[in-house]
């Protein structure tokens, strides 16, 4: 029995799909069911059922799941444990950047690592919300940002602190919405967002607390973009409390009272790499950042 046979059914369980699973640990589907078959016949039992839909734990894989979790869990453990003994740390983490770098706090935080681990190579790519997501579960980064609700068990979290945006509209259309109720707002034409960004599915919440099903008249994934497009009169929009302040204050657009959302903004990484000695350095040094500024 091998730790990767290991790790591919601990995988596979999570998924519930031996697709997924493969895309997760960048293996082919053929060398996942082999895996499993061969782990199978070690064991001398069935541990999955197969479905049209996918794959479920049989009653002896539920069983055996929590020790195969905690024999990863273990030679983790020794894995850094046995890189602290070599002493300074060292090595690579690419870190998914979203928003703004002041929102996230990256100039600090940067600027914490950098002088307490100075062999340490930071990688920061910037992307859309939900691209940054995304790579993370497929642990394509090590870590980022992300703002709205987790949706991977196999992506750990934590809560940074929040967000509240506003409902934004044009000049010139104060008296139009004055005399609407909430839900009538979804009769407005609005700016959608690329669903590939965190803001969209922010947006569709809020559209089913205000029971409202409003005609995208665009669709964009640049938030600047968005207050730009309201600014020029084409339809109301979610964006950030802070800027929709500020661009109410310069004359640009107007705030829709009352209406108020906020979002979670998280750091996210595979639960896998929970205890990993770089992810708990960068842990170390962010947290404080927040705090502080909190």
């Amino acid at each position: 029995m091998e730790i990767y046979q290991l790790r591919t059914f601990v995988t596979v369980a999570q998924q519930g799909h031996l697709t997924q699973a493969a895309e997760l640990l960048h293996l082919s589907q053929p060398a996942v069911t082999a895996q499993i078959k061969a782990l199978e016949e070690e064991v001398a039992m069935p541990l999955f059922e197969r479905s049209a839909g996918g794959v479920s734990l049989t009653v002896a894989g539920q069983e055996l799941l929590p020790q195969a979790q905690a024999i990863l869990a273990a030679s983790r453990e020794l894995l850094n444990h046995a890189k602290s003994l070599k002493g300074q740390l060292t090595g690579k983490a690419n870190i998914g950047i979203t928003l703004t770098p002041d929102t996230l706090r990256i100039g600090p935080w940067v600027a914490r690592l950098t002088e307490r681990y100075p062999l340490l190579d930071l990688r920061l790519h910037h992307g859309v919300t939900g691209d940054v997501l995304n790579l993370v579960r497929k642990k394509e980064l090590d870590c980022g940002f992300y703002l709205g609700k987790n949706p991977y068990v196999n992506v750990a979290t934590r809560v940074l602190g929040s967000v509240p945006f506003r409902v934004v509209m044009p000049n010139g259309w104060q008296d139009r919405v004055a005399q609407m109720s909430p839900k009538a707002l979804g009769k407005l034409p609005w700016i959608g967002l690329s669903q590939f960004s965190s803001l969209s599915k922010i947006s569709s919440e809020l559209w089913r607390e205000l029971n409202i099903s409003p005609r995208k008249v665009t669709e964009c994934d640049h938030l600047s973009a968005v207050e730009a497009l309201v600014c020029a009169g084409i339809g109301l929009a979610l964006i950030r409390e802070d800027h929709a302040l500020a661009a109410e204050a310069e004359g640009r657009l107007l705030v829709v009272p009352d209406i108020r959302k906020e979002a979670d903004l998280l750091f996210v990484y595979p639960a896998e790499r929970e205890g990993d000695l770089i992810l708990e350095a960068l842990l170390a040094e962010l947290m404080p950042v927040w705090e502080t500024a909190a």
